[in-house]
């Protein structure tokens, strides 16, 4: 079925002639008449009757006219709109766990007030599953933590967290659990080696904080064999409270449980440990007209 032939049909009736259909939708006569004969050898049907002073629908062709109607107004109200299409598209964004955690939800919200009608979809994955996820193509901007990605991706620097170890106030830190002699250090000040001869609750191996925790342990010569493994903060955080062992986090997601003297820091000897957040998109990635919006108020701090 051909839309054309259907606004033709609609002229011809509110125009009452052939003559002037063409005429309202700047055709020639002929163009209309054949319009019409090919309607009519599609349904079957005659649909006007010829009248000495021009045509009338029949009962037929009124009947195609209304169930043309609905067509013709969807058709008309997406030409209204096709060149601002565009502008109505979800921006797709995909994130890992730990900036979805406690640094994505302020993003999102500061960006639904500077951008009225914005509409996104969210992922939530790991680190290395978001990665993936914006490489294939199947994200708009990734929010990632940890260095800058090598390849064809552009990066816009959103802050940085710090790692903190903690563990439970009453949790046992005077001696060894492997039984091995403490490393020469400041009282109270904790070296890797010592970190490892404790139970460990840590965050799953590809994640961006297992990922800098364990470069952390391999400069030292060491490694990391946990009692725990994660890709869930709040169960590691909830473990440690419990005195189940000592974990490695982003400090903005432990402060809470200090602060309610849940949870106690570890000072750590000559060790600092940061992770980069990062709004990561693709450079040959066709920039909408909602990403690029999206884009300059990262880009701009808001």
């Amino acid at each position: 079925m051909n839309v054309r032939y259907l606004e033709i049909l609609e002229a011809i009736e509110q125009t009452g002639t052939f003559t002037g259909a063409a005429k309202k939708l700047h055709l020639t006569q002929s163009a209309v008449s054949h319009a019409i004969a090919e309607l009519e050898q599609q349904t079957g049907a005659v649909l006007f009757d010829r009248l000495p002073r021009g045509v009338r629908l029949t009962h037929y062709g009124a009947a195609l006219l209304e169930e043309a109607r609905g067509i013709l107004a969807a058709c008309r109200s997406l030409d209204s709109r096709i060149s601002r299409l565009e502008e109505y598209m979800p921006v797709n964004l995909v994130s890992s766990i730990t900036i979805a955690s406690f640094l994505l939800p302020g993003i999102i919200r500061r960006l639904q007030k500077k951008i009225p009608g914005l509409r996104e979809n969210v992922q939530v994955v790991s680190a290395a599953c978001a990665m993936e996820i914006l490489q294939r193509g199947e994200a708009d901007l990734a929010f990632l933590e940890g260095p800058e990605p090598q390849g064809p991706f552009h990066t816009i620097f959103l802050g940085a967290y710090r790692l903190c170890a903690v563990c439970a106030p009453d949790f046992p830190l005077g001696a060894s659990f492997d039984g091995g002699a403490k490393e020469d250090v400041p009282e109270g000040v904790f070296s890797p080696r010592d970190l490892c001869s404790y139970p460990l609750l840590l965050r799953e191996p590809g994640s961006a904080i297992r990922d800098t925790f364990d470069g952390m342990l391999s400069l030292a010569n060491q490694k990391a064999y946990p009692a725990w493994e994660s890709v869930n903060s709040g169960a590691l955080i909830k473990a440690a409270e419990a005195g189940l062992g000592i974990t490695i986090l982003p400090e903005l997601l432990l402060k809470d449980s200090i602060a309610a003297g849940r949870l106690r820091l570890l000072e750590l000897g000559g060790v600092s440990m940061e992770n980069k957040m990062l709004a990561v998109y693709h450079k040959d990635k066709y920039i909408t007209h909602s990403l690029k919006q999206v884009l300059d108020c990262l880009s701009a701090g808001d």
